[in-house]
């Protein structure tokens, strides 16, 4: 990634809250810019901060006013409602939303189609037929490319546990069930132990695999899900003296970034954040112009571990 985007990343994360792009020419008959509210899970992790900026890239290419905030973690589900009831309150023309539990805001994507307000899901899917599209990464293939990897790491056999962020969210269920049904389906000599839960939360998770390791001294693998539980795995196995323990994750924060380089994680799946962000603008537009939509867009993702992760296509999508 070349210093300048580095840079740039760095000073996204230093904004919590809104951000407007107003640059361009899809102003409608009284001068007005279409204006679109995006509402994410958060912003303690550099992929948020990624998002936002691929977002705000976007909006300044096609002349378009956004704002884009989230709640301090992602556990903070009733802020996040908040969130997005007063974003609908501003009388937006398209919402961007990556829900952190599909019931929870439920009632309110309800308003937003009654107003006819079209609604574009990021990140992880919404329980319910009101987005009109889903942009964000399969992440069943590529938690499924994560156990495939563990498994190779392992020669197939051993006893591997799973720190979670989320049991609500529909990227943190796709991401335990792509990971389980492919060793499951694929590696039948790898005993998975129960799944547990960390919110995403660094701290908690490397505790959760304190207490894995401590239940289980035999334990060979740890795959945690998101930047934050992987960062929790990695920093719960440190503290454990269990350096032979496999760790693989998901996500590529700057944390993740220097455990790989040092060999403390075995490697780790990188989505593509700022083509998220881009895509949320970009097929919002389209809904405001009445185009019709795919029910997903692909982001897409990489696998990257000490091997590759130096290649250019694979730099281009590291959140650091």
């Amino acid at each position: 990634m070349q210093p300048r985007r580095k840079a740039a990343l760095l000073a996204v994360g230093m904004a919590l809250s809104l951000s407007a792009c107003s640059i361009g020419n899809t102003a409608d008959g009284d001068g007005k810019k279409p204006y679109i509210a995006i509402i994410s899970k958060g912003f303690q992790q550099q992929f948020w901060q990624a998002v936002k900026e691929g977002a705000e890239q976007e909006a300044e290419k096609r002349g378009v006013e956004i704002t884009f905030e989230g709640p301090a973690t992602e556990t903070e589900v009733e802020a996040q409602v908040d969130m997005l009831r007063n974003s609908l309150g501003r009388d937006p023309d398209a919402v961007g939303l990556a829900a952190l539990d599909s019931r929870a805001v439920e009632p309110l994507l309800k308003d937003a189609k009654k107003d006819d307000v079209p609604v574009i899901a990021f990140d992880s899917g919404v329980d319910s037929d009101i987005p009109l599209t889903t942009a964000a990464t399969d992440n069943k293939a590529a938690a499924a490319a994560a156990a495939k990897h563990m498994a190779k790491a392992l020669d197939g056999k051993g006893k591997v546990g799973m720190v979670v962020h989320s049991q609500t969210s529909g990227s943190g269920i796709d991401r335990r069930d792509g990971f389980t049904d492919w060793m499951k389906k694929n590696a039948p000599g790898i005993e998975l132990l129960p799944v547990q839960y960390g919110a995403g939360d660094q701290t908690a998770s490397a505790d959760i695999t304190k207490s894995i390791i401590a239940s289980n001294p035999d334990i060979n693998g740890i795959y945690g899900s998101n930047e934050g539980s992987a960062m929790g795995v990695v920093q719960g196995v440190k503290e454990s003296g269990k350096d032979d323990i496999v760790t693989v994750g998901f996500d590529s924060g700057q944390g993740q970034i220097n455990a790989i380089e040092e060999g403390r994680m075995r490697g780790a799946i990188t989505q593509d954040p700022g083509k998220i962000g881009a895509q949320v603008v970009s097929a919002a537009l389209k809904a405001i112009k009445g185009k019709k939509l795919p029910e997903v867009i692909n982001t897409g993702y990489y696998w990257y571990d000490r091997r590759n992760i130096n290649e250019p296509q694979i730099q281009d999508v590291l959140y650091h």
